[in-house]
């Protein structure tokens, strides 16, 4: 099969199998910590991305820039042309385009286009607590994910994702849970943020949503468990699969001198060898 035309799911389904990866790298570019020889260089963001995602390729199943890293910069010219880069080079590794979008439908049509046709992503976050209606018109983009936040990875997530909402003491993230694993996935293209600060909430998340997907972040510099974090979200049966884990500061500034991206391949390499071998305990 052509790896463009593939369904989000389908590839990542490939991208599990043939890279024997769990691992997703995360774009979080901070000018004031490239290398040196990168700061004040107009492409800099855009060469710091590329050669990471170059030297890192072979190792992940997924690649996830985070939009406002590369807006609050006026770089959105060089987001576009990374994912151009990764998408002409990998176009068998998912592009996630990590924007956290909510709003009104007629809103969330055009962060739709942004996301998908403007940038080209193969996926793209979105809020869920403007209900259905703001989440829909990105289930129109056929084959395109749509990866919802549910129960995330920092501490202050716990102030509505925790509350009750149910007779039965039900937590709003399960409800969220729920909800896109029985009604809201008419696209087949669904998948859950699910932090891997919060192990116990991870398994209580796969629990109620089978083989759905899960982008978990929140290992490396967020210190998530790696071990905790793979035995949550296992799908029995299905080792190695149904986990984007995700970490991106870890990975990117695993040096500050010329051999960023050589650092960066160790902290990576490593980081999927750790999660292969929890895999197997």
């Amino acid at each position: 099969m052509n790896s463009r035309t593939n369904t989000f799911n389908q590839q990542l389904q490939s991208a599990w199998t043939s890279q024997g990866s769990m691992l997703c790298v995360g774009f979080d570019p901070d000018p004031k910590r490239l290398p040196q020889p990168l700061q004040g260089n107009p492409e800099g963001i855009f060469e710091f991305c590329r050669d990471i995602a170059d030297a890192t390729a072979d190792l992940v199943c997924a690649f996830k820039p985070q939009f406002a890293y590369f807006a609050s910069q006026r770089a959105e010219a060089q987001l576009e042309k990374l994912i151009g880069h990764l998408k002409n080079k990998y176009p068998h590794i998912p592009v996630i385009l990590d924007s956290k979008r909510g709003d009104i439908g007629s809103t969330a049509e055009h962060y739709a286009l942004e996301a998908f046709e403007r940038y080209g992503a193969d996926a793209v976050t979105v809020n869920p607590y403007m209900g259905f209606d703001s989440i829909e018109p990105y289930l129109r983009h056929h084959g395109k994910g749509v990866i919802v936040l549910c129960r995330t990875s920092n501490p202050g997530g716990s102030d509505l994702q925790f509350l009750n909402v149910s007779p039965s003491g039900e937590p709003l993230y399960l409800h969220v849970a729920k909800l896109a694993a029985q009604q809201w996935n008419t696209s087949g293209q669904l998948s859950l943020v699910v932090g891997a600060t919060f192990p116990e909430e991870i398994a209580k998340v796969r629990a109620r949503v089978g083989e759905m997907p899960l982008l978990i972040p929140g290992i490396g510099a967020q210190g998530g468990d790696i071990d905790a974090t793979v035995k949550a979200g296992s799908i029995p049966n299905k080792p190695g699969m149904g986990m984007m884990i995700n970490s991106s500061r870890a990975i990117l500034y695993a040096s500050s001198g010329s051999d960023f991206a050589e650092a960066a391949r160790n902290v990576a390499h490593a980081t999927r060898d750790a999660l292969r071998t929890a895999v197997l305990k």
